[in-house]
This record gives C-alpha cells, sequence and structure tokens, in this order.
C-alpha cells in the first residue's frame, strides 16, 4: 500500500516509520548484461553465463551491486507520492553495503524509512533508510541510506 500525503512537509510525521515496501522485481539476464553493456563493467560474474555454470555457487551468474542499488529510484516510487510537490532530486548516499548477492532469477523488493527530515528554503531534505531484499532469504541483499530534495509545487 502507497503512502500519499499531501506537501513534503507532511513527511516530517514519517521520521523514524517504516514508509513500505514494493512488489517484486525479477532480476533478469537481460537486465544484468544491459547493465554491464551501459557501466562498462562486464566482469565475468555479471556476464558470462557457462563459466557462472561452472565455478559460482549455484552455478548462477550475480547481478551488480549498483545495478541493485540504481533500482531504487524507479521502485521508491511505489512507496510514497506526494500529490503537491515540485520536482524531486537525488541528492546523494550517506551509506551503502550490498551485503549478499543477487542471482539472476531472484526477485527482489525494496522497504524504506524515513531517517531523518530537515526543512530548507523552498523544501525538505529527506534521508532514507532503504533495505533491498531478496525473496526467501532472511538476510538483506543491500541496506542503503541515501538522501533526496523534495521541493514545494512551483518550485
Amino acid at each position: 500500500m502507497m503512502l500519499t500525503v499531501d506537501t513534503p512537509y507532511d513527511l516530517e510525521a514519517y521520521v523514524g516509520q517504516v514508509l513500505g515496501q514494493t512488489g517484486w522485481i525479477e532480476i533478469t539476464q537481460q537486465m544484468i548484461d544491459d547493465f554491464a553493456r551501459i557501466s562498462g563493467d562486464n566482469n565475468w560474474i555479471h556476464v558470462d553465463t557457462e563459466r557462472a555454470a561452472r565455478e559460482l555457487p549455484d552455478g548462477k551468474t550475480i547481478a551488480h551491486g549498483m545495478l541493485t542499488f540504481s533500482l531504487m529510484s524507479g521502485m521508491g516510487g511505489e512507496i510514497v507520492q506526494v500529490r503537491e510537490r515540485g520536482r524531486g532530486i537525488n541528492y546523494g548516499s550517506n551509506k551503502v553495503r550490498f551485503t549478499s548477492p543477487v542471482q539472476v532469477g531472484s526477485r527482489i523488493r525494496l522497504e524504506r524509512s524515513l531517517v531523518a527530515f530537515e526543512r530548507m528554503e523552498g523544501g525538505v531534505r529527506l534521508t532514507y533508510g532503504n533495505v533491498m531484499r531478496r525473496e526467501g532469504q532472511e538476510r538483506p541483499v543491500m541496506v542503503a541510506e541515501t538522501l533526496n530534495l523534495m521541493y514545494e509545487k512551483g518550485k
């Protein structure tokens, strides 16, 4: 269920709370190959399915950690909607840890909490706690603290 608020300032009431989680997304070899092509990271553990079958646990390629990280932007839109707002900007990350591999064919989802809320001129700075989980596995595959700027409507 998506959290919907009217303005960016309404999010202040949710500091320290889990805002929600997304549906599951399957990590396909096509996604991994596309990310490898775009990023230039062609390490065999990601793209060589034959070698992975011989040398990796369970014989499966592993998604790039940065692929997993990059999926947060779109996934976060499934968790919070602010009706009356201006632009939003990715402001960076404080911490990112890739705590467990994401094998091809895995399904992952994002759980997001609001760690901090700061007012600034024309909007707010939001610090999110993000936990990416793999279906059927207790240990998260990624934990990250990210920052976003969200402006008032018309700014």
